[in-house]
């Protein structure tokens, strides 16, 4: 795992939602929306799966993950990439439902997704596009 910098915490913490991309075992991608991601520390980040379907099916059979966040203000764009667990029980499952809770109380919480960082690039068109941060 690695730690991410402060800049990119913030830039997370400003985008909703965020696209989530999977795949499949055999390699077939999928990209869906998610409005609750929130970074738990430097290395993990917290999603809700509140209706997730081909992204579920995904993360059991390949739990590699990549999104990308965009801060307009700053002109900072990073593209992260980890590994998912899905938590079902438990005191993460717990926080996730009392966050989702807190902001949509009639919201679905099936489950908790755990993101281990495994690695940043930077996303910006330019010279360092695509360049790995961390």
């Amino acid at each position: 795992m690695v730690k991410m910098t402060q800049e990119i915490i913030d830039t997370i913490a400003k985008q909703n939602p965020v696209p989530l991309a999977t795949a499949s075992s055999g390699g077939v991608p999928n990209v869906a929306f998610v409005g609750f991601l929130k970074v738990m520390d430097p290395e993990t980040i917290l999603i809700s799966d509140n209706f997730f379907l081909k992204t579920e099916d995904n993360l059991k059979n390949n739990p590699k993950v990549a999104f990308v966040v965009y801060d307009g203000y700053t002109k900072k764009c990073f593209q992260i990439k980890g590994s998912a667990e899905i938590i079902t029980h438990g005191e993460i499952y717990e926080e996730m439902k009392k966050w989702v809770d807190s902001a949509r109380p009639n919201m679905p919480k099936k489950a908790a997704v755990v993101v281990h960082v495994e690695e940043v690039y930077d996303s910006m068109p330019g010279p360092n596009a695509g360049a790995k941060i961390l």
